[in-house]
């Protein structure tokens, strides 16, 4: 079964996901695989992450919040202030839904935002928002 039909990103973005347990970035990957995503790159902490999108050429960031040394909303800061970089969208996952947290990730610029755990037709109406806000 595909859920894409309604995710108006190209399936051929680009996409970067960041995690530093292996386990959910494969479950990452495996989600936007069920959304006709096959463009998937990997980085387990956000200075791993930087390097590839300074070589690379990305439509969209899934981060993971909570990593060493350096975490996903530091990763989010230094894109948002990175000329190059900060258009690109990028969207938080995290275990946390405190209100400080999401704040936090808002006024650094965060795209959306996803609370643990998820699902495919969570993600895809995440992706879909990007566009409708882009």
């Amino acid at each position: 079964m595909t859920v894409a039909k309604d995710t108006p990103m190209d399936s051929n973005t680009n996409i970067l996901i960041v995690d530093d347990y292996r386990t959910m970035l494969r479950i990452i990957r495996n989600l936007l695989k069920q959304l006709n995503f096959n463009h998937v790159e990997e980085a387990s902490d956000g200075s791993e992450a930087l390097a590839k999108l300074h070589a690379g050429d990305f439509g969209l960031v899934i981060s993971d919040w909570n990593m060493a040394p350096m975490t996903g909303l530091d990763l989010l800061k230094d894109m948002r202030a990175d000329a190059r970089l900060k258009a690109i969208p990028f969207i938080m996952i995290t275990a946390e839904s405190k209100a400080d947290n999401v704040l936090a990730a808002t006024q650094a610029g965060v795209s959306n935002y996803i609370v643990k755990p998820f699902d495919a037709q969570t993600l895809r109406e995440k992706i879909a928002q990007l566009a409708v806000h882009a």
